[in-house]
């Protein structure tokens, strides 16, 4: 593997890793602006875990959600997937930073090393999986109300914390592809540099079989 990428793909997992770390305590994953005169003008903003307000004169207030399973479905499975991509994203910084090169953890066995990296690739692109169908499927909720004209309820529009998911999940998947497949085009270098060599066996040849016939033929003459 080219040490470059290695190291390129590795950063852009490790950012990618930090970035979700970012986006899920976020608090704006949905906004929503109610307008009036300035006292009245407040802001509303909500996330995975929490539903806040705040006016004109700049207090906030925000409310835990009181329930799990009182949740919606989907709220409750971008928990679990922004969570899931947190633990993939750690297996897959440890497993490549463990498979590199210049890391003295497996000592010279490349082949061996090439394959965890492989491994962590494998995990960077779970990660952002992970985090592109949290993200996505929550701004699918928010742009389905929006656009209701029967929804009675507040309308929001996508926040900040869903545009750092989408980049945290484009930056993972991008470092797991390299990490993937420049170690399977090294295994590949590596078949190709080794050629086929057939056995050599032993060679006898004519004049060593004559004179060994001739000195059993001699032997035998005086018996």
């Amino acid at each position: 593997m080219d040490p470059i990428v290695e190291v390129v793909a590795v950063l852009l997992g490790f950012i990618g890793w930090v970035m979700v770390g970012v986006a899920l305590p976020n608090r704006y994953w949905k906004t929503s602006t109610v307008d009036g005169n300035v006292i009245t003008t407040s802001t509303l903003y909500e996330n995975l875990w929490m539903s806040c307000a705040t006016d004109s004169t700049g207090v906030h207030n925000c409310r835990e959600f009181p329930s799990l399973l009182a949740l919606s479905g989907y709220i409750q499975a971008s928990r679990a997937l922004m969570i899931a991509s947190i633990v993939m994203g750690t297996f897959g910084l440890v497993a490549s930073l463990i498979g590199m090169q210049c890391c003295k953890v497996g000592g010279d066995n490349y082949v061996l090393k090439g394959r965890i990296t492989a491994i962590g690739g494998v995990f960077f692109i779970l990660q952002g999986l992970c985090t592109m169908i949290s993200v996505s499927w929550y701004a699918f909720n928010i742009t389905q109300d929006f656009f209701n004209p029967l929804f009675p309820g507040t309308k929001y529009e996508i926040g900040e914390g869903l545009y750092i998911g989408w980049c945290s999940g484009t930056l993972a998947i991008c470092a797991g592809v390299c990490l993937v497949f420049a170690c399977r085009s090294n295994s590949d270098d590596n078949k190709s540099a080794y050629p086929y060599q057939p056995s050599r066996g032993t060679i006898y040849s004519g004049a060593a079989s004559r004179r060994d016939a001739a000195s059993t033929y001699d032997k035998n003459a005086y018996v």
